[in-house]
């Protein structure tokens, strides 16, 4: 599979197929073999823009043709289980829209399926592969922000509404994860408050709580009945503060060097002065390369050279676990939830 092209199946041309199957169409290392979708109208759509790639009702065509090396998935998470687990027990690699499952369980059972028989899970947290989150990773993990205070962020727009799953897990399974990946310590527990503004329909808005066992502290506000798209979060650390707006065309990412000083007081040694330091604020350079480019080649490198994903099975059953736990505080009117022992990350010989 080194020198040739990794044959692709994409589950689902609704909402987000279309990116996978036009990223995996673009790539040198892909070639969309089929796409599957119950609806013929979005079957006609894919083949008159992608009229080389052959279209089917039914899912497991793809599963049955010796062509198709690895299937994406991007269909309502209540499927998600269900298709994943047939793809693995086919032989192929897959690579699945978020959440992977919608529960950790099912989760658990797909990372042992892929590991029985060595193939790649890949949950598509495409926030990951950015190269705004990249860089900010790069500097938390250089130190530059110091000991890291907080990470607050909102993100909400109007819509769109699912009825499988509640606002947290669609749009704060972006900030976990992102939290994840560029903190540099796991949260212990979690504490959330959900409202519910429509009859018959999960959460629309909450609020997260992620706690951690240093002085860290993650907020994450998810809406989806906002007058306007936002998507913007604050870092603060010890030594310098990051602006992160997705929404922002050029300047993603602002690093401010602002912070407070503790200065002990003269006077009384118990008490300490606070005062205010202020530099200078700079944007790094951000590549405008769509992440899922990035994705895209990343989940051919770890089919081909059997490399464990950044955003592997394991790394997305640990998402799932906080959002479960999460669900149970709002159950419980915020009560914070303990969250379980790391998981130990199994890599392929």
């Amino acid at each position: 599979m080194q020198d040739k092209q990794i044959g692709i199946g994409v589950v689902g041309y609704g909402y987000w197929g279309p990116n996978l199957v036009r990223n995996f169409s673009t790539s040198e290392s892909t070639e969309v073999v089929a796409v599957s979708d119950l609806d013929p109208a979005k079957l006609t759509t894919c083949k008159r823009l992608h009229p080389g790639v052959a279209t089917t009702s039914d899912f497991r065509d793809l599963l049955k043709s010796p062509r198709v090396d690895a299937v994406a998935i991007a269909t309502p998470v209540c499927t998600h289980y269900e298709l994943a687990m047939a793809a693995l027990k086919a032989g192929k690699h897959v690579f699945v829209e978020k959440p992977l499952a919608p529960t950790s369980e099912e989760v658990r059972r797909l990372i042992d399926e892929a590991d029985r028989r060595d193939l790649t899970l890949m949950v598509d947290h495409t926030f990951l592969y950015t190269p705004a989150v990249q860089k900010i990773r790069e500097l938390i993990r250089a130190d530059a922000l110091g000991d890291v205070y907080y990470y607050d962020s909102t993100r909400s727009s109007l819509g769109l509404f699912q009825s499988d799953v509640n606002v947290i897990w669609d749009l704060a399974v972006h900030d976990i994860s992102i939290i994840r990946y560029i903190l540099k310590e796991e949260p212990v527990a979690v504490s959330a408050t959900g409202s519910c503004h429509v009859t018959g329909s999960p959460e629309n808005m909450a609020h997260i709580t992620l706690f951690f066992n240093s002085n860290c502290v993650a907020h994450v506000s998810v809406n989806w009945l906002s007058p306007i798209k936002v998507r913007q979060t604050f870092i603060g650390g010890s030594r310098k503060m990051i602006v992160y707006d997705d929404v922002e065309p050029t300047e993603k990412i602002k690093v401010y060097d602002k912070g407070i000083t503790l200065n002990p007081s003269p006077e009384k040694e118990h008490q300490l002065r606070i005062g205010y330091r202020a530099g200078d604020m700079w944007a790094p350079h951000i590549s405008p390369r769509e992440a899922l480019q990035t994705e895209v080649e990343h989940f051919v490198d770890c089919v081909r050279n059997r490399n464990t994903p950044i955003s592997s099975g394991t790394a997305g059953l640990q998402v799932i676990e906080i959002l479960e736990a999460a669900s149970r505080s709002i159950v419980e009117q915020g009560r914070p939830v303990r969250l379980g022992q790391p998981i130990r990350v199994r890599e392929r010989a």
